[in-house]
């Protein structure tokens, strides 16, 4: 087998392990678009002991705040956030998926309290985890796609 070789960052964050082809998703997640300025690498369909194959995001002076890391979890929950700080990791961690997901979901029923500009962030329960099933603690809406709805 090839060694892979992607240069290291100085500082930063390595999103590792998570499930192949999710890496664009993950970028969405971030806000990583047209506009950003620091370097992104993309690492897809990595050869993985652990899970088969993997994808890998790295963004260059970055690191991730709670709620971004909670936005990670409910598309990935394998993955690990890595915080890169002179060239060494600094702190790792492995995300989690929470029990309740306040404010980064958007319901999908239009008539949702939460959507009809009331002072009121979303909150979804997470009913299951493996296959992951959320439900708005409001309407009681289950969102289907999950990615879509993620704010």
């Amino acid at each position: 087998m090839r060694e892979l070789r992607v240069t290291p960052i100085k500082n930063g964050t390595v999103i590792d392990h998570i499930p192949a082809g999710l890496a664009l998703k993950v970028l969405k997640i971030l806000g990583i678009g047209d506009s950003v300025t620091s370097t992104v690498t993309v690492t897809m369909h990595v050869p993985s002991r652990a899970m088969g194959w993997k994808d890998i995001v790295k963004v260059e002076d970055r690191e991730l705040g709670s709620r971004e890391i909670d936005k990670i979890a409910l598309i990935a929950p394998t993955a690990t956030v890595n915080v890169i700080r002179n060239y060494n990791v600094a702190e790792k961690r492995r995300v989690t998926l929470p029990d309740r997901a306040v404010g980064i979901l958007r319901c999908a029923n239009p008539n949702c309290i939460s959507n009809v500009r009331e002072p009121i962030e979303s909150e979804f329960m997470v009913r299951s985890k493996n296959p992951l099933r959320v439900v708005c603690k409001y309407c009681d809406r289950e969102l289907e796609e999950i990615v879509a709805h993620i704010v």
